[in-house]
């Protein structure tokens, strides 16, 4: 067992998931690779150490709120002020860190996410549960954005993925379906995986200079798979080219959230800091500091995974 998955599992045992959330936010993980060892296979990419810009300001939420507001409007201008208002009512953009200076050590980050291919290659080798939640589960787990019947067009049959999507993000996975396939991978190939922190997901979506999404700072219709985009579920992995970041990390805006390390208790119960945005999202969400929690053991359509390579 990896010494990520252990800390944590017990932590979150104890009722501790709060200090779960902190030790992997802020403990500095011993660096055993470099930049030649982590893309020798083409799979994973080196971000560099060093410092870059977190957060969000006032500027950048009222332009998140104002651009979200345009698009939900969909060409009707006199409704873009009441749609912004609740928006902001909402508080949608509020938990975001106040934008600063922030420094990281190198890592090894997937430039990919975790697809159903990858996913199924797990459940062959280990027998772990399908992708999937029951229509009793999903009413209980809540925030029901979509009816089930939109959950039903991602659920797994006969052992395998819906069909042709392959190469389509795994979703229906929670936090600790995710620790273990990283845990079955290291003992695939012996290495050690885990998933991103906060911070990490972060600088990879956005680079150094504090822009806004993997593109810059200024929305680009069509850049990515969101709401707007009109495909309404998952897409392909690697197919928006301008979601791409600055380091080459594919899918930083669009397509699925993506679970974090980082976890947070919230009324006694851990949850993860998701990053990132989905095909349903409005842009202002599909910003690098946008962050948002739901519970570890969440099983949604909108939420998938990649990982961090540490040796």
């Amino acid at each position: 067992m990896s010494v990520t998955r252990s800390v944590s599992t017990l932590a979150i045992s104890l009722g501790l998931g709060l200090l779960v959330g902190w030790l992997l936010s802020n403990q500095s993980v011993a660096q055993t690779m470099d930049r030649a060892i982590c893309e020798a296979d083409g799979e994973f990419v080196w971000i560099p150490e060093g410092s870059f810009i977190s957060g969000s300001d006032r500027t950048e939420r009222d332009y998140a709120y104002q651009l979200s507001a345009e698009t939900a409007a969909a060409g009707a201008p006199e409704r873009v002020d009441a749609i912004a208002q609740g928006l902001r009512q909402s508080r949608w953009f509020e938990g975001e860190f106040a934008r600063q200076e922030r420094t990281l050590a190198g890592y090894c980050l997937a430039a990919n996410l975790v697809t159903n291919e990858d996913y199924l290659e797990f459940l062959e080798a280990t027998g772990h549960r399908e992708p999937g939640i029951s229509p009793q589960d999903y009413q209980t787990q809540g925030f029901l954005v979509h009816p089930y019947s939109k959950v039903e067009e991602f659920l797994w049959e006969g052992g395998t993925y819906p069909d042709g999507e392959g190469q389509h993000p795994v979703v229906l996975v929670s936090y600790d379906d995710a620790l273990a396939y990283a845990e079955w991978r290291g003992d695939l190939d012996g290495a050690q995986y885990r998933l991103p922190t906060e911070a990490e997901w972060e600088k990879a979506a956005r680079g150094e200079d504090g822009r806004y999404f993997p593109w810059g700072s200024e929305w680009e219709t069509g850049a990515t798979n969101v709401a707007e985009t009109g495909i309404f579920r998952t897409n392909p992995v690697a197919e928006f080219p301008l979601s791409q970041s600055v380091y080459g990390i594919e899918d930083m805006s669009g397509n699925v959230f993506e679970y974090t390390s980082t976890v947070q208790e919230r009324n006694g119960q851990p949850v993860s800091v998701m990053k990132g945005c989905s095909w349903d999202d409005l842009p202002g969400f599909c910003r690098a500091a946008y962050r948002h929690t739901r519970p570890i053991d969440s099983l949604h359509i909108l939420f998938g995974f990649r990982l961090v390579r540490e040796h």
